[in-house]
């Protein structure tokens, strides 16, 4: 008998602590669709390579498939490549792993397809890019100085807090399920950054939108072409029924 209340109790403990952590759940933010806005894809692929590509590689994607979205070579050489690298070369980064494991705890994963196994009961990846790129804060705690309310004790800093400023999160007390909960209910803004709040998140919006079109770069033609099979076969099945109407119009 006494296992038993033992085990009941510890049930409800371990329900109690999952209750407590969904209160503290944050959620994911709709990422705008930007695969087919060839501006704001040129200016997510500046942000990539500007603050992204020097601890993070996109191993499976090179510079010359830039020219899908619309630069040149030219562009591409003058404006996205570092000085050892070639049009033809994948997206790799400089960083050494062993460094980059030293300072980060963990060597900083590859983000060709971030935008696509980062999907999840929140939302899709590109959701959870959008949502986590903006909800850094100071964290003295943190070996890096940063946290971030999406993944907790992230080992990555926030690359982009120049442009943003300095946040903090604001939460409230709620009771949840019969016990009390921290519950996020907003920001607040420490100091500012070079950008304002709403040009931030449209260039967070256009860095997000270029990893999404990172992750399948073909989508958009296949959409399309997918357009044009079910059109196609929408006239034929018109043109088969019409067809097997007047082959058994006699036999009837």
């Amino acid at each position: 008998m006494k296992k038993l209340i033992l085990s009941l109790l510890l049930a409800l403990g371990v329900a109690a602590g999952a209750h407590a952590s969904e209160g503290a759940e944050i959620h994911w933010d709709k990422a705008p669709s930007r695969t087919n806005d060839l501006p704001a894809l040129q200016n997510g692929a500046k942000l990539f390579v500007n603050y992204c590509l020097n601890c993070h590689s996109a191993a499976f994607m090179r510079f010359n498939r830039l020219r899908d979205i619309g630069l040149t070579e030219q562009q591409i050489k003058d404006n996205l490549l570092f000085v050892s690298d070639k049009v033809g070369d994948t997206m790799k980064s400089p960083i050494d792993p062993k460094e980059a494991k030293e300072w980060f705890g963990a060597v900083p994963p590859d983000l060709t397809l971030v935008a696509r196994s980062r999907a999840g009961h929140g939302g899709t990846g590109a959701d959870y890019l959008y949502t986590y790129l903006r909800s850094f804060y100071r964290d003295p705690s943190r070996p890096t100085g940063w946290n971030n309310l999406v993944f907790p004790n992230v080992g990555m800093p926030n690359v982009l807090w120049e442009l943003q400023g300095e946040r903090q999160p604001v939460f409230e007390k709620i009771e949840e399920h019969g016990h009390e909960v921290e519950a996020f209910k907003g920001w607040k803004q420490v100091t500012p950054g070079t950008m304002t709040p709403l040009q931030f998140e449209q260039n967070v919006g256009d860095l997000v939108g270029f990893l999404q079109w990172m992750a399948e770069p073909a989508q958009n033609h296949r959409v399309r072409i997918g357009a044009w099979v079910l059109l196609y076969l929408a006239v034929l099945t018109v043109l088969v029924w019409r067809l097997n109407a007047a082959f058994w119009k006699d036999v009837k």
